[in-house]
Formats: structure tokens, C-alpha cells, sequence
């Protein structure tokens, strides 16, 4: 019996929760350490987005496959040489209109600057509406230097609010509450379960008197509902629980936007606690570099313009001095964030061995707001990695990032052979 089964009687259709008569098909699906099976090693996903990318000519490797000459970015990396995969010539099917891009990074969604635009749901919230009863926090949303733009999109196409403050996320994570604030806590969740109750039992009512089109709506808004009243369900059981305690001090938050690379450390530290703690399995990490203004501590190096202003460099060789001065900082970053998840033991791996990290961008290139051949990077998480996969660079033959995400939710373990506009999984991505 699938999960996604429906029981129906009397107009009104409710969504079946994981059940034991379901566990075979998991069973025969999934990996043996899929999270999915019992007492599992747990799986996990980082989604990165700089939305003003890097520039192509010093990222995109030369040749393909194992033996590929880096580029001068992808040299920074080549310490975890075996530990990614570098891409190129891929994109998403109908994303286009430059920066409002960056909203479908993980979702797919076409046409995001259009009137009629609805997102869709993002792959880290399939990940917790399926897995994220198993750890405190379903997922976690964070960003830098914006509290509006958000990688992670619910199912029915609302953002979820991004934490930009991580010295918050860090007391939510691991500082305890009194005895007081737990039992408040609860009562609020227990005073949340008895709303959605009543809500319920009004949409049954409505169902019996609309037509065939609203009773359809009606139907996934009852779902969801009831979804959602089953992670508040789960949620008391957590606050009762211990928080996990960490070796690390809370963090201090730069003060300035114009310390925007500090808090881009202090956010992938806090993600390695989240993870390593298995306080949660989806992070995503949306990086506002348009609204960034003049960059502070960058080494060897004096930024006089925004970020945004120096990605439409026209080729002027101060600003692109000034750009990949940038870019070479995020590389140097993401090298030390590979080292650090590396550095983790679990058991006979490391967290990085368990974490999927995808690190990339919705333009190909900032200077002309192409949303093709998107700059890619795709580390850990239990593939044959060392190689650059080259696919066709020409802009209506790029191929479907959506089936990278196919690869990424078969490896969480979950049933899925169709995201957005996949064509199947990632040709040359192999699991270990």
C-alpha cells in the first residue's frame, strides 16, 4: 500500500499516515541504509544558492569526466578532488528572468517573473514532510542578508521565512528551556492541534455542499491539514526531550551586511552542529548576494562597490578584479565547510559521507542574467564523485537540473522518479 493512499467515504478523503502494512514497499525500495529502514544511519542535504553566481570562465572545468583540468575556482577544491562532482551545461526548463530565479533554485517552477506565478514545493520540504518527524527540527531555512528570500517552498507553493540570525537558530537548536517555557511550549502546540481539529471537522461540512472542483481543493487543503496536525503531534513529543548538547560557544552574529562572508562561515558552522547533533535532515542556505552592499574583510583586496553593481562588470578589469576576489573567497569557504564535515567521524564515515551538499546558483552567468548552464557543485552523501559531468552548454540543450534533485530524494531514500521537469536521475552520478 503506498503512503500517499487516500481512505474516501462520505466526500471526504484522508491521507493515511506511515503504517506497517507499508513498510514493504519501502523495504523493497530503499537501500538497506536508506533512512526509511529501521535503526538506519541517517542521510542528509545542504542546498547552498548564490544568486549571483560566479563567473563562468573561471569556474566551468576543461574536459570531462575523472581526468578534467580544473578551473582556476575548482582548483581552490581540488584538496577534496574525490569528494564532488563539478557540472556543466544543466539547467531547469522554463526558469528564466534572471535574479526572480533564484526562488525555483531547489523547486523548478517555470516562469518566475510572470503574474500568474505559484511555486511549487522545494525539495528540502518533500525531504521533511517525509523524514522530518525523525529528528527535532523538520528542516531548517536559513539565509544571509535577506529575511524575505527563501530557497525552501511549502507543497502548496508558500515560502518558508528564512532564519538570518544564527545565533537564534543556534538557542533553538541546543539552549534548553525552563521547566516553565517547556510545559508553555506544549500547551501551545496542544492548543494548535485542538484548532486544526475544528478545522477539520469544517471542511467535512463544506465538502458535502460544493461541486467536484472545490471538493478537490477542499481535499489537499484537508490533507494538509491533517499533515500538519501530525507534526504538531510530533513536536510535543520533542520538547519534552533534551536538547543535544554541543562543544561550541553560541554564535555572534555580524552586525553589518557589508560582513556578508562571515556570515556566510558562521552559517555553515552552525549547519555541521545541526547536522552532526541530527537535529535535523534538510538545510538550505540561500545567500542574497543582489541585495549585498560593499563587501568588508576581504583579503588582499578593496572592495569600493556592491555585489550587485560589480556583477555587471562589462568586462572592466577593476570589477573583475574585484569580483573574483569574491568568488575566490566563497570557493576558499566552501573548501574549509568540505574539511570541516570530513573532520566529523561517524562510525566507519564521516558527516560528510552522510550530507549531500549542493552548492550552485540560478544564473549562469550575473552579467547577463542567463538562467542556463548553471554553475553546480555537488559533494558527498555516498556517490562516485571526482569527476566533471560536461553536458551541452548550448542553452535550449542543457540538461534537466531537476533530475540532479531526483538523485538527491532517491538518496534520502525516498520513492520519487519525477521532480519538476526530470527526466529520470543524473546520467554519470553513481552511488557508492
Amino acid at each position: 500500500m503506498s503512503r500517499r493512499h487516500f481512505l474516501r467515504g462520505a466526500g471526504v478523503a484522508l491521507a493515511l499516515p506511515f503504517l506497517d502494512t507499508m513498510r514493504p514497499v519501502f523495504a523493497a525500495s530503499a537501500a538497506a541504509d536508506s533512512p526509511l529502514a529501521p535503526g538506519a544511519k541517517p542521510r542528509r542535504f545542504f542546498a547552498i544558492c548564490n544568486n549571483l553566481g560566479l563567473l563562468p570562465a573561471n569556474f566551468f572545468a576543461t574536459g570531462a569526466g575523472r581526468d578534467y583540468v580544473p578551473s582556476p575556482y575548482l582548483a581552490l577544491l581540488q584538496e577534496h578532488r574525490q569528494d564532488f562532482t563539478a557540472f556543466s551545461g544543466m539547467a531547469y526548463a522554463g526558469v528564466d528572468s534572471g535574479h526572480p530565479g533564484d526562488v525555483c533554485f531547489l523547486t523548478g517552477a517555470p516562469h518566475p517573473s510572470s503574474a500568474s506565478f505559484r511555486n511549487t514545493v522545494s525539495v528540502d520540504q518533500l525531504i521533511a514532510e517525509r523524514l522530518g518527524t525523525l529528528t527535532r527540527f523538520p528542516s531548517i531555512t536559513l539565509a544571509v542578508n535577506t529575511r524575505s528570500r527563501s530557497l525552501s517552498c511549502s507543497g502548496t507553493g508558500v515560502a518558508v521565512p528564512p532564519e538570518d540570525k544564527a545565533s537564534e537558530v543556534f538557542k533553538q537548536l541546543f539552549v534548553q528551556g525552563s521547566p516553565a517555557e517547556v510545559d508553555a511550549q506544549v500547551l501551545r502546540l496542544g492548543i494548535g492541534r485542538s484548532i486544526l481539529d475544528t478545522i477539520g471537522a469544517r471542511a467535512q461540512e463544506l465538502q458535502r455542499k460544493t461541486g467536484a472542483a472545490d471538493r478537490d481543493r477542499l481535499d489537499e487543503y484537508f490533507s494538509s491539514v491533517r499533515d500538519l496536525e501530525q507534526r504538531l503531534h510530533a513536536s510535543q513529543g520533542w520538547e519534552k526531550k533534551p536538547k543535544p548538547v554541543v562543544d561550541a560557544k553560541e554564535p555572534v552574529d555580524p552586525a553589518s551586511p557589508a560582513q556578508y562572508m562571515q556570515k556566510v562561515r558562521v552559517m555553515y558552522d552552525l549547519a555541521r552542529l545541526a547536522f552532526q547533533s541530527d537535529s535535523t535532515r534538510a538545510i538550505t542556505l540561500m545567500l542574497d548576494s543582489v541585495n549585498t552592499p560593499t563587501l568588508e574583510g576581504i583579503p588582499d583586496t578593496k572592495i569600493t562597490d556592491g555585489y550587485h553593481n560589480l556583477s555587471h562588470h562589462g568586462k572592466a578589469p577593476d570589477k573583475l578584479g574585484q569580483l573574483q576576489a569574491l568568488d575566490t573567497m566563497h570557493m576558499k569557504l566552501l573548501g574549509k565547510l568540505y574539511g570541516d564535515f570530513k573532520a566529523v567521524k561517524e562510525a566507519e564515515t564521516t558527516l560528510l559521507d552522510r550530507t549531500m551538499i549542493l552548492y550552485g546558483s540560478n544564473l549562469g552567468d550575473a552579467s547577463t542574467h542567463v538562467n542556463t548552464n548553471m554553475p553546480v557543485i555537488f559533494a558527498g552523501g555516498g556517490f562516485k564523485h571526482g569527476q566533471h559531468l560536461a553536458f551541452d552548454t548550448t542553452p535550449e540543450r542543457n540538461y534537466p537540473t531537476a533530475n540532479l534533485m531526483v538523485s538527491i530524494l532517491q538518496r534520502m531514500g525516498l520513492e520519487q522518479d519525477k521532480f519538476a521537469t526530470s527526466t529520470g536521475t543524473v546520467r554519470g552520478l553513481e552511488m557508492t
